[in-house]
């Protein structure tokens, strides 16, 4: 079945704004950024132009997502979050529910990743030209056939974290791309962006974020 984009219709949840940067709580189903073609011009920053008319783009969640996002609103914010994430200074977790039991408690995924190019917009794993990646998971809650887990990317590649925990026996649970069988059949993909720090762009003072996770 071919995919048709029907995102959420509700108005973004604003979680910070001051004169430099804008933090919202993006929904599941909804773009960051514009697709391709008419059908998919509906998108977070999109929306959020007609309170903020300066938004930029720093950074992006994917589609499926939902959570703390960062937006700049100068474009002297703009390159100093944008350098944080490039140098891997911001820190982010997560929340998945993932398929069956994860073990051990605590753990690190060191698997470099490449687009998959005759299969877009999927990722896989390639050791000779893939781009290093590194996850690290700490279990929340496990049962027997599903674990709550909180992960926390150390790089920021493509669908990472959703590729990491496929790798591991564990998909995340209603991924389209990445889970088979009845870890497809949830009702949106059980990953939420739950907590983001970076440090402010104008006052320098490290700063946190977080969105109560839905599911």
């Amino acid at each position: 079945m071919s995919f048709v984009y029907a995102p959420p219709p509700d108005a973004p949840d604003i979680i910070h704004a001051d004169q430099e940067v804008l933090v919202v709580n993006k929904p599941a189903g909804l773009l960051s950024v514009p697709g391709r073609g008419p059908d998919r011009a509906d998108c977070l920053i999109d929306r959020l132009r007609g309170a903020f008319p300066t938004v930029l783009l720093v950074h992006r969640l994917d589609l499926d997502t939902s959570g703390v996002i960062v937006f700049a609103l100068t474009p002297h914010a703009q390159r100093h979050l944008s350098r944080q994430f490039q140098d891997r200074r911001t820190k982010k977790a997560y929340v998945a529910r993932v398929a069956g039991r994860l073990t051990p408690k605590t753990g690190r995924v060191d698997l470099p990743l490449i687009v998959d190019w005759p299969n877009r917009p999927r990722q896989k794993v390639d050791h000779a030209t893939g781009k290093p990646a590194q996850t690290d998971w700490r279990v929340m809650r496990a049962g027997e056939s599903e674990t709550r887990v909180r992960l926390f990317p150390l790089t920021g590649r493509s669908h990472q974290l959703r590729v990491h925990m496929q790798q591991l026996g564990h998909p995340i649970l209603g991924d389209p791309l990445y889970a088979t069988g009845a870890a497809a059949d949830h009702p949106r993909l059980m990953l939420h962006a739950e907590s983001l720090r970076f440090k402010h762009p104008e006052t320098g003072v490290q700063q946190g974020f977080n969105a109560p996770v839905p599911f």
